[in-house]
């Protein structure tokens, strides 16, 4: 630590599972008031998870200040750690309606308890898409070693927004979507210069189940297990694109072929053009 300050305590929990050995674990400080920045990077590269949160101000009436780290560097806003987040207040503090503050935006969070099983369902800031330069599209899938004759034709290759950047690419099969071995560096670069989060990788099961997996080679981790900014992208670019209708509940299945399966919730509501990422959580250890 690069303070004097006592350590505070850093938490363990794990979002998108309510076993903590499933979903995707993150890193939680409840209170980072006395932190720097190089304080919470410390902390989250020696957790090694892709994100830690940091509550970073004093809570008015259930509303906070939180801060995202991957073991390389901040990041504007993180979907896990912030359901993360969420559930360790609730156990503190009780269910309810919670309000953080990122760097992103304001992002309100439902929690609610159901025989001992904690959710939280978290509401994007306003997303966008954006359409990718055959350039970059071609770069990427080099990277990733994918043929472009292993895509979905009917999911455009495009970049999603709901608080974080995401490169969303759909394989054409669930074989294509299992072998995932591409080259770190050169992909890192890439997303480097597009300003990406991780590559959304989606397989469609049916018609509103999917199955995804997010290379984040910019947070120094080759895989994030359920990612939770990126889902909420996802939904964005789902309904932009009329592949889902405008209200519509989407399930996202990510980390079975990381040995950690999660599950996230993707509610699309008509005329709201946020979108709404929910799953369970749980404290690990």
């Amino acid at each position: 630590m690069t303070t004097n300050a006592p350590r505070p305590e850093v938490l363990r929990y794990t979002a998108f599972s309510s076993d903590p050995a499933g979903g995707n674990p993150a890193g939680v400080v409840l209170d980072a008031t006395g932190m720097d920045d190089g304080d919470m990077l410390a902390v989250a590269a020696e957790l090694g998870y892709s994100e830690s949160a940091f509550l970073t101000a004093k809570p008015e009436e259930r509303t906070y200040g939180i801060r995202y780290f991957s073991p390389k560097a901040e990041v504007p806003f993180c979907g896990h750690a912030t359901v993360a987040t969420a559930v360790a207040l609730a156990e503190r503090i009780g269910p309810g309606e919670l309000v953080f503050a990122t760097r992103a935006g304001t992002v309100p969070v439902e929690v609610t308890e159901e025989g001992g099983t904690v959710r939280a369902t978290l509401t994007s800031v306003e997303p966008h898409v954006e359409e990718i330069a055959e350039a970059d599209l071609a770069e990427a899938l080099a990277a990733l070693d994918w043929p472009a004759a292993d895509l979905d034709p009917a999911f455009p290759p495009r970049v999603a927004f709901a608080g974080a950047r995401h490169l969303v690419l759909a394989a054409a099969t669930r074989a294509r979507l299992a072998d995932l071995a591409y080259d770190f560096a050169r992909l890192e670069a890439l997303m480097h210069r597009l300003d990406l989060t991780t590559v959304q990788l989606v397989w469609r099961e049916s018609a509103d189940v999917f199955h995804v997996r997010d290379p984040f080679p910019v947070g120094g981790v080759v895989e994030d297990p359920a990612t939770g900014a990126a889902a909420a992208a996802f939904g964005a670019y789902a309904r932009e694109f009329g592949l889902v209708p405008e209200d519509a509940v989407l399930t996202l299945h990510q980390g079975e072929d990381l040995g950690r399966p999660g599950e996230l919730t993707v509610t699309l509501r008509a005329g709201d053009p946020r979108v709404r990422v929910g799953g369970e959580g749980a404290r690990i250890g």
